[in-house]
Formats: C-alpha cells, sequence, structure tokens
C-alpha cells in the first residue's frame, strides 16, 4: 500500500516537534497524548514490545481507536505474543503487527542460522529497523514507552521530540516516568503486562538476546548480556 502524502513538510513537522518539546515537558502523558492524536489525528500511531500496555492503554483513552503498531520479529517469546493478543481482545485499539521481508527460515538460509549470535546488529536491522522504517511511512509521528530512568542512555530522551533518521515527530509521554509510576498505573487500572516481568525479566525483547536480570541491574542489563550492544537501532 502507497503511504498517503503527508500534509505537513519535514520542516514544519520539525519545527512543531522542537516547540512541543518545550511547550509539553512538564506536561501529564494524557495531556501530552491527547495533543498528539489533536495534532496529527490519524497519522499518529503507537509503537508497543508488549514489555507491556501502558502507552497503549493511556493512548486509546486519549484516542480511541487509535493504531497500535507490534513488531512481530519471528523471535519473540509466546508470552509476548499472548500479550499482544490480549491488548487487541480488550483495548479500544487498532492493532497492526509488522513482520520482516524474510522469514526467519529465509534469513537463516541466506545468512546463516543463528545471526542474531554473530551479527546482532545486522539482525535487528532486517527484523526491526527495516519493518518499522516501512510500517510508519504513514504516520507524521509514533508514541514510544521510552523511560529516562531504564538505562544512561535514555536518560534524555524527550517528551516530545524529532526522529531525524525517519524525518517524525517521536513522542515518549512516559519519559519523565519511573518504574514505580509505571507499576502504579498498572495496580490502578489493570493493565496488560508481559508475564515476564513477573519472572525475573525487566525487559523484554527477543528470546534469543533476552535474560533475566541480576540484583542490581538496570532494566536494559538483559538485552544483549555480554555484548557492547545496548539498543537495538528502533531508537537511535
Amino acid at each position: 500500500m502507497t503511504a498517503v502524502r503527508s500534509p505537513r513538510t519535514g520542516d514544519e513537522l520539525k519545527r512543531l516537534a522542537e516547540r512541543a518539546g518545550r511547550d509539553l515537558e512538564e506536561a501529564s502523558a494524557p495531556s501530552v497524548l491527547t495533543w498528539a492524536a489533536e495534532t496529527f489525528g490519524p497519522r499518529f500511531c503507537v509503537t508497543s514490545s508488549m514489555e507491556d500496555a501502558v502507552v497503549a492503554h493511556l493512548a486509546s483513552r486519549a484516542f480511541p481507536g487509535v493504531d497500535v503498531v507490534f513488531l512481530d520479529t519471528g523471535y519473540h517469546f509466546p508470552e509476548t505474543i499472548g500479550t499482544r493478543d490480549a491488548v487487541a481482545a480488550v483495548m479500544d485499539v487498532n492493532l497492526i503487527t509488522l513482520t520482516p521481508r524474510r522469514s526467519v527460515e529465509e534469513q537463516d538460509a541466506e545468512y546463516g542460522p543463528r545471526l542474531h549470535d554473530r551479527d546482532p546488529d545486522l539482525c535487528c536491522a532486517l527484523r526491526k529497523v527495516k519493518p518499522l522504517e516501512e510500517g510508519l511511512a504513514g504516520y507524521d509521528a509514533w508514541a514510544t514507552g521510552l523511560r529516562r530512568d531504564e538505562s544512561p542512555t535514555r536518560a534524555d530522551t524527550p517528551v516530545v521530540g524529532w526522529d531525524e533518521k525517519r524525518q517524525k515527530v517521536k513522542v515518549s509521554p512516559i519519559a519523565r516516568w519511573t518504574q514505580a509510576d509505571v507499576d502504579a498505573y498498572v495496580a490502578e487500572h489493570g493493565v496488560l503486562t508481559n508475564p515476564l516481568l513477573m519472572d525475573g525479566y525487566a525487559s523484554v525483547g527477543c528470546a534469543p538476546c533476552t535474560r533475566r536480570v541480576l540484583e542490581g541491574e538496570d532494566a536494559r542489563a538483559g538485552r544483549w548480556a555480554g555484548r557492547a550492544k545496548t539498543e537495538c537501532g528502533l531508537h537511535g
């Protein structure tokens, strides 16, 4: 499907993002998402790894029927797929699943088995970054669940910023939240969370590249453990 061209230019979107980043820095998460819904309408979506459904839940209240985009890499834990299916069933969202151009088997045939062990950056590029770029083509803005307290690499996450690589407005409505804030919201609203969060996982990604965290480690320490890699490329 060919994406409908945005009524705004890249320069206009960038200026809008920079202004909103200043104006909304202290705004509540619902206020940020209401602004995004009113500003972009159907050209706004939420992306979710299905670690939890907090941002999807927040967005569904600000924008009922909002598009929630999930990347099915082919390597997810069954619990993650189950969380996705539950979100689609119980929340007022339009769940969209993106998949890579190659199946895991096709990738293995072309690059050899277990590419994620030998070249995790390439595996992420093929199974996450490229599919997301294609999937976001019809949107001007996308929301993430990034938080500043998750790791040092995310400490400067803006509430609203400019995604230069994709030429889109990037909204992180819970950037200023702590884990305690997330836990309180989940408890208050009965929000769906990935069962793995109750089994020692603090951050849930693809099964081959995710482990439980140890006491004292930050939430991202279980991702690509033993490597210098800390991000998949979606946010860098």
